[in-house]
Formats: structure tokens, C-alpha cells, sequence
């Protein structure tokens, strides 16, 4: 067959469409920057965000067997919206496939888009479900619950809440939740490409059972090789609300206000018609994980969890350092120890606020460059730590005696910073 797979570089579409050209067919990979890779794979670059029109899509269905539309964003960012991505496009799309003829239509939508959906996200699918039921199209609509697996960001968002020593999470993570493979997810994607259903239908792809929030993350910690047990404290839904609204205006955070109200309000449905398309039980929880990923799952995990952390505290250090310098520690006893180096008078004033002010901007770096640049922020940082330790070596080596370590601390920071420097991507000098 000839597939139209939309969102063919996210992570359900990516494992669709790999599994589609294994099995022997044809896949006209849909989405903003797409990869042709092989030969089975046919690139169409399209931008959902855009909202191309039914008129757009009809020539670009000729010749087409199936439509899977796996398009989807958990949460808005400048130029993504969910009335865009997940209702307006996809809708448009549906009616190019009605009027094309298409034989099948295969929505991806996400469990919990019904009637009584409260977030954007839900209602936005709700709308491009509810519109393909009413087209004249075979079709199916998938409804994910929590989909795990490897590339997944909710995978490394849960991989890193189940390393954490200890966790706070509202009526202390009772909350259910019936998580899914995504290599299950896309066996029924499959199975119903290779048989589809009479009539419309809307299936749940879910887990074999639902359980606690707590129990899911204990699963993820044991098969991560973490012998401790998960430890959650309750945590008022109120309080979860608030951090989860202040959380939403960090850059990728995978949580905010909307996703907090998804999670308290649970996910679940029967496995039952899972189950039966598969033919056989969804994956358990309990075998997710690989033995043989293990290892390097919890060192991501890890690093995703505490990088963060090292990174704002090497910032807040850089910034209370330029504040110190400022005034906070006597201007005097700053310019006396600038004398011993051989700085005085107007020099002196002026390297001592200048080494504040740079300082303080490595600081405000280190939070505000984008990932791009901040290789740049820690080379400087890393050459001015070494630069530091090196005058003060020569003209004040009796620091290196001192019982407080004012020097010698200095060798763990610039390995901290190497270390932050090493593990961020390089920048790609084609884009």
C-alpha cells in the first residue's frame, strides 16, 4: 500500500512510518522538515500550523491507499496552536480525503477527548474526531492513553521523576493512569491499516490495567535498577496547580497548567478492544524497559533530572558572585586585594566592577542563551574560572592554604562547567 503518514518526524509517527516501510510499504512521509531515507519513503513537506487548505491536499492524495494523521503537540508554543494543529489542519485534511476518495483514514487522537474533555488539548482533538465521524470515509480514531518508549518526551519526563530521591505529587500520586507501549501503539496502528473496521470506530489503546500514578513510577524505578523504594509524599492539588502554572513558562517544560489538569484527572479506559485488535494483552508496565537499555535509560534519566539543577546553580553562583563584588563585600578590602595583584587607582575600580559586571552577565547567560549558544557561555565561563585561578596562583598563592578553600573549590566548578559544555549539542552550522 501507498500511506500518507502526517507528523512523520514526531514520535508516534516516526515509529509508524518505520514499521510501514518494514512491512513493505510505501510511506509519503507528511510534516514540516521531512527525512527520505529510504527508498520506501516519499518526503512532503507541509506545515500544519499553516492550515493548508482541502484544495492543497487533493492532488497530493492521488495514488493514495491509507491517511494516517499522527500530527499533535501536548503543549502551544509561538506559531503552534491546538486549534491549528490538532482541529483546523487535520480537518482540512479529512475533507481532501473524502473528496479524493481515500479508501481509510486513521486518526491519532488521545484518550480523554470526549465530552467531558476540560483542556484544550482534549477538546481540540475532540473537534478533528467528532468532524471525521460525520465524513463519509472509512476511518478509525485512536485514542492513546500515556504512550512509553524510547525518543518519547513523557517517557523521559516519567524515566525522571522515578530516579528522584523523593517525590511530591497531589493525594500522593494516587491518581490512575494505564500506560501504553508505543511499540503496541503502533501494532494496532498496523493492524488496522491491514484490516480495517466496517463502520467508524473509536478505540482505546491502553494498557492491560489501570493503576496508580505511584505504582506506574515504582515499575520505572525498579527496571531502571534503582534497589530504594519510590518515595511520595502528598502534595495539596491546589499547591500542584500553581507550580505546575509557573513551570508552564520554562522553555520545554513538559508541564503546565492544562497537562497538570489532564493528570489529576486521570487516564484510563477498558483494554478490552485493544486487546482483541492485537490479539493478544498490551504490554505490562512491569516489562517496558529492556534489561539491556536499563543502564543507559537511568544515566539519561539522571542527567536529565539534576543537569538542570547544576546548570541554575552554576548560574545563581555567577550572579551572586557580581553582586557580592558590587558593594555587598567592602569595595576596600576588594581593591586592597586587586593592589597585591598590581592593579591601583583607576585600573583597579575599573577591573573590579568590570569583573562584577562580566559576572553578572555569564550568569544571565547561562538561563537566557539558547541551547545553540550556550556552548559559548560555558567555554567562557570555564576560560575565566582558569583564568581567575591562575593570577590568583601567581600572586596569591597562599590561598591554596586557606582552610575554607576559596581555590581549590575551583577545580570541581570548571569540571562541572567541562562536563555542561561536553553534554550540550553542537550547533548545526547547516541550519
Amino acid at each position: 500500500m501507498r500511506i500518507l503518514v502526517t507528523g512523520a518526524t514526531g514520535f508516534i509517527g516516526q515509529a509508524v512510518v518505520a514499521a510501514l516501510v518494514r512491512a513493505g510499504h510505501t510511506v509519503v512521509c507528511a510534516s514540516r522538515h521531512p527525512r527520505a531515507d529510504a527508498p520506501q519513503r516519499e518526503p512532503l513537506a507541509v506545515d500544519f500550523a499553516a492550515v493548508p487548505p482541502p484544495q492543497w491536499w487533493l492532488p497530493r492524495l492521488a495514488g493514495v491507499d491509507a491517511v494516517v494523521n499522527a500530527v499533535g503537540i501536548l503543549r502551544e508554543q509561538p506559531g503552534q496552536t491546538f486549534t491549528a494543529l490538532h482541529e483546523q489542519a487535520p480537518i482540512a485534511l479529512f475533507r481532501a480525503c473524502a473528496q479524493a476518495g481515500v479508501p481509510f483514514v486513521l486518526q491519532i487522537s488521545a484518550l480523554g477527548a470526549d465530552e467531558a474533555a476540560r483542556s484544550r488539548y482534549h477538546r481540540s482533538k475532540k473537534a478533528a474526531d467528532d468532524a471525521l465521524r460525520q465524513l463519509p470515509l472509512q476511518s478509525a480514531i485512536v485514542q492513546p492513553s500515556l504512550v512509553y518508549g524510547p525518543g518519547g518526551a513523557s517517557a523521559a519526563m516519567f524515566n525522571g521523576m522515578a530516579v528522584l530521591p523523593l517525590l511530591a505529587l497531589p493525594a500522593g500520586g494516587a491518581m490512575q493512569v494505564q500506560p501504553v507501549h508505543v511499540d503496541d501503539v503502533v501494532a494496532g496502528v498496523l493492524a488496522l491499516l491491514q484490516s480495517p473496521p466496517p463502520q467508524p470506530a473509536t478505540i482505546a489503546f491502553v494498557g492491560p490495567e489501570p493503576m496508580p500514578l505511584r505504582e506506574f513510577l515504582a515499575a520505572l524505578r525498579r527496571q531502571l535498577g534503582l534497589a530504594s523504594p519510590l518515595r511520595v509524599l502528598p502534595l495539596p492539588a491546589g499547591l500542584f496547580r500553581f507550580g505546575a502554572s509557573l513551570a508552564g513558562h520554562i522553555p520545554g517544560s513538559f508541564l503546565d497548567s492544562e497537562t497538570a489538569g489532564m493528570l489529576l484527572r486521570g487516564n484510563v479506559a477498558p483494554a478490552g478492544p485493544f486487546t482483541r485488535l492485537l490479539g493478544r494483552p498490551p504490554l505490562a508496565v512491569a516489562s517496558f524497559i529492556e534489561r539491556a537499555r536499563a543502564a543507559t535509560w537511568r544515566q539519561e534519566a539522571m542527567l536529565g533530572t539534576w543537569l538542570p539543577l547544576l546548570r541554575w546553580s552554576i548560574a545563581l553562583l555567577w550572579i551572586w558572585t557580581g553582586i557580592v563584588s558590587l558593594g555587598l563585600y567592602p569595595v576596600s578590602d576588594s581593591l586592597e586585594l586587586l593592589a597585591r595583584v598590581g592593579l591601583r587607582g583607576g585600573l583597579a575600580t575599573l577591573a573590579l566592577y568590570g569583573a562584577a559586571a562580566l559576572d553578572l552577565l555569564l550568569g544571565v547567560a547561562t538561563i537566557i542563551a539558547p541551547p545553540a549558544r550556550r556552548r559559548l557561555v560555558w567555554a567562557g565561563q570555564l576560560l575565566l574560572v582558569l583564568g581567575y585561578t591562575a593570577l590568583i596562583t601567581i600572586f596569591l598563592p597562599e590561598y591554596w592554604l586557606h582552610p575554607y578553600g576559596p581555590l581549590s573549590k575551583n577545580l570541581p566548578l570548571a569540571a562541572a562547567i567541562a562536563l555542561l559544555w561536553a553534554l550540550e549539542p553542537p550547533r548545526n552550522r547547516a541550519g
